[in-house]
């Protein structure tokens, strides 16, 4: 009699493939909840129970584990000694094993305790599933209920020797993602160091992507089940596949905007902003941002902290407009059909739907060949302010400040940002020398760096960026300080009359 093993939690699919497995002779063997769904479909079914002799015992804990279970799941039937011994012992093989795990994830993504996601952690599940994948040779391992109609079709054949060792590498990668998830919730409820002696964190594929940052170079996106989404947990509401560079600057755009007020706008351009405001509507920014660098945002990835109406619709459709991407907080019913309709790119602009990320720090990654770099998310650290010039900035002046010290951390370094109180007006981004990115900051903020504010990343080694400052008419700086240099930097500061503000906190962006 050919046997067939059936435990899972996600019953999707079950009892089709259940009945496909008994059409081709397979005795079903199953546990709990799975075998009262497949009897109450009118299947006949053996308790796991009644192979063991043992009922299920501790509160379900303690059910398939049994050497006359995982003797079926591990003897090779290759080996006469494995089939001697098992047949010494009163044990029958599983030529199919299908097993899912409990909703672990669920019940911690939820409303929980730590008894409940306890609970949840999932024993004989993993066991059976990595000595199903283990015997390979002989079993064939089941995690997924998408892979059911080809394991009928593989069984109906005759030979499913070529689908093993594929089911098997897959449902290694089912325990192991379903393990990170288990290690890295407990280490977060026992208040565990940040970066422990092993990095272990499942990742969800998403989408797989046309390609990489040029077509030559393969691409997916994977979403972390237990991580706080931002643009991993967007919803496209309209226009075609994202790009992998799409991603990559939507998402530079989606946590610029998250750090401003409501009804601002970013615009992103090869992973820097090309411009940002903080207006009274949607619209008003829009075109603040779009202003300070047009030909650049031309092509642009767009964000906007709310959700979009009819009149941030018209204003980003606009003639001389040309976005690749839009994302929101949301967007009405009214300008979702000024982008359908309009002709041109308004039928190909991609709009994406998402919330505004949490504040709380998370781990990012940058890869190394062979290895990754792990850091906290670059957060304000809350380090308090002083101003080191003997003039006070006014009123005016301090807005323009927080603003942009509130863009800065999003421009790569040496980054440069030059602000009136409501808007970006230039940037100097990934200069390799700092009065350089100064220069080019100045340059496009014209005529506005009149009476503006600039923000540095880090602090300045030399008076020389401040002088060039001055010369072009910023009243106010605000860096980090720390440079030996400080002295020298802050009396030049005072001679020129600019108000210089010191925040303790660095934030390069490499």
């Amino acid at each position: 009699m050919r046997r067939a093993l059936l435990s899972v939690t996600d019953k999707t699919g079950l009892v089709e493939f259940a009945c496909g497995l008994t059409g081709l002779g397979f005795q079903i063997v199953s546990t709990g909840g799975t075998a009262k769904a497949l009897r109450a479909a009118g299947l006949e079914v053996s308790d796991v129970s009644d192979v063991t002799g043992f009922p299920e015992m501790l509160d379900g804990r303690v059910k398939t584990l049994h050497p006359l279970i995982h003797g079926g799941l591990l003897g090779d039937l290759r080996l006469d000694s494995h089939v001697a011994q098992m047949e010494e012992a009163g044990i029958l093989p599983f030529e199919v094993v299908c097993v899912n795990l409990y909703a672990f994830e669920k019940t911690v993504t939820g409303q929980h305790t730590l008894e409940e996601a306890v609970e949840s952690i999932d024993i004989g599940g993993p066991a059976m599933i990595r000595a199903a994948s283990k015997n390979f040779a002989n079993v064939t391992i089941v995690v997924d209920p998408a892979d059911y109609p080809t394991v009928l079709k593989s069984l109906e054949a005759g030979d499913s020797s070529s689908l093993r060792p594929v089911l098997a590498a897959k449902a290694f990668r089912h325990t192991a993602f379903y393990d990170s998830m288990v290690a890295r919730y407990l280490s977060h409820s026992v208040g565990e160091q940040e970066f422990t002696e092993t990095l272990t964190i499942g990742w969800r594929r998403n989408h797989v992507l046309r390609y990489g940052e040029n077509p030559h170079q393969t691409a997916a996106l994977y979403s972390d089940p237990l991580a706080p989404l931002g643009i991993a947990g967007t919803h496209r509401l309209w226009g075609k596949e994202l790009s992998f560079v799409n991603i990559f600057d939507a998402d530079a755009a989606w946590e610029l905007v998250a750090d401003l007020a409501p009804l601002s706008c970013a615009v992103i351009k090869h992973g820097n902003p090309c411009g940002a405001a903080s207006l009274g509507s949607l619209a008003d920014s829009y075109r603040a941002a779009r202003a300070a660098d047009p030909v650049s945002a031309f092509g642009g990835i767009v964000a906007l902290h709310g959700t979009v109406d009819l009149a941030a619709a018209e204003a980003m459709t606009e003639k001389g407009n040309f976005l690749e991407v839009i994302v929101a907080s949301g967007f009405t019913e009214e300008a979702l059909d000024m982008f359908k309709n309009r002709s041109g790119w308004g039928q190909d602009v991609r709009l994406i739907e998402t919330r505004v990320p949490a504040s709380e720090p998370v781990p990012t990654f940058r890869s190394v060949r062979g290895g990754v770099l792990v850091q906290s998310s670059d957060e304000h650290p809350g380090s308090p302010w002083q101003v080191a010039t003997r003039r006070e900035p006014t009123e005016s002046e301090w807005k323009a400040l927080k603003l942009a010290w509130q863009i800065v951390p999003h421009v790569k370094s040496n980054a440069i940002v030059i602000a009136s109180e409501d808007r970006m007006l230039g940037v100097g981004a990934g200069q390799m020398n700092r009065v350089q990115s100064v220069r080019l900051a100045l340059l496009q903020a014209g005529d506005g760096a009149q009476g503006a504010a600039l923000a540095s990343d880090a602090f300045f080694p030399f008076p020389d960026s401040i002088e060039t400052a001055a010369e072009a008419g910023v009243t106010a700086v605000i860096q980090p300080g720390g440079s030996k240099k400080d002295a020298d930097v802050i009396a030049r500061a005072d001679e020129s009359g600019i108000a210089m503000v010191l925040t303790g906190a660095r934030h390069f962006r490499h």
